[in-house]
């Protein structure tokens, strides 16, 4: 049987390791926005033809795989089309929410164990996001998140108000700004290692649902970011083919993952690709497990576990100590 794992570049072995392996996790709805907390690993559902989605958990055994459905269980039965998801400080879900025609999308903060939601942001400068895709948290607590007009695109959303927008919420603050304003339709994003760079993928060669044009843009794009806050430099990282990208991931080496049609590809930090994880319907994925470095990724149908060499980056904000005056909503 042929390996799951093609070899472009020596690279790709120093992330595989000596005994890299792929196992079906469980077969599940698993669509978006997978986060590992504590041996389990957290996902939204395949959205059902009227657009509800669940949160749901996978209760892991160690790298026992695969599991039985009994390990799943829904920590939230109906979301507000939520999407893509990562980790804060506190230890909860931040959650992008798509909205619907009735409901407002936006920036949600989920307890894990409870479901308990608040919202963090909902507008900016009072208008209506658009349908946030997917979301990082900075070691300053501040949330970097992706706008896309896709609700509107797939009929569940009104028309836009504003752009397909990056933005950054600053924490202390309290304000949403415009960071990047130059995609078709942004989508993952990841931070490198020690922040100093910012990968976001542009999807815009996906349409309508199904759709792919090549002369639209199917790209994974870099910025340096200053002091922080601010996005500079923006140059072209690397061209999925085939297909467009839309998760993304960074491990501790500085390696980038993007999904794409044939599966998860990794590129060198220099944009060079290096190798495949061969799995069609990849849509995103997380680095997890015990030792960090198991690669969960969620197919629509199934999640799947990448045994690597490769670490995976935890979020710096989840592993910061918190000083009592930045806990304050």
């Amino acid at each position: 049987m042929a390996s799951p794992f093609v070899v472009h570049d020596p690279e790709f072995l120093r992330a595989l390791g000596d005994a890299p392996r792929l196992d079906r996790v469980v077969d599940v709805d698993a669509h978006e926005g997978p986060v590992y907390v504590a041996d389990a690993v957290y996902f939204t559902s395949l959205p059902t033809p009227d657009w509800r989605v669940a949160i749901r958990r996978i209760a892991l055994d160690g790298n026992r795989f695969p599991l039985t459905a009994d390990r799943v269980e829904t920590v939230v039965k109906q979301t507000r089309v939520a999407n893509g998801m990562t980790l804060d400080a506190d230890g909860h879900l931040v959650v992008c929410e798509q909205g619907s025609m009735t409901e407002r999308a936006a920036i949600s903060r989920v307890d894990p164990q409870t479901g308990t939601r608040r919202v963090v942001v909902d507008n900016w400068g009072g208008l209506p996001l658009n349908s946030p895709n997917d979301v990082v948290v900075g070691s300053d607590g501040a949330i970097w998140f992706t706008d896309p007009s896709y609700g509107r695109l797939h009929g569940f959303r009104p028309e836009p108000r504003a752009g397909d927008h990056v933005y950054r919420w600053d924490r202390g603050a309290e304000m949403l700004t415009v960071v990047a304003d130059d995609f078709v339709k942004p989508n993952g994003l990841a931070f490198s290692p020690d922040e100093s760079v910012l990968y976001v993928t542009d999807s815009g060669a996906n349409q309508e649902t199904g759709s792919f044009y090549p002369h639209l843009p199917h790209h994974v794009i870099a910025y340096d970011v200053d002091h922080g806050r601010h996005l500079a430099n923006r140059r072209l990282f690397a061209v999925t083919n085939p297909g467009f990208p839309d998760g993304l991931k960074v491990d501790a080496d500085g390696r980038v993952y993007a999904s794409s049609f044939s599966g998860v590809q990794v590129f060198s930090p220099l944009g060079d690709l290096v190798g495949e994880i061969s799995l069609p319907g990849a849509v995103n994925f997380c680095f997890g497990g015990r030792a960090g470095n198991v690669l969960f990724i969620t197919t629509d149908t199934a999640v799947w576990a990448a045994t690597l060499a490769a670490v995976g980056v935890a979020p710096l904000a989840a592993r910061r100590p918190r000083s009592q005056s930045e806990t304050k909503e």
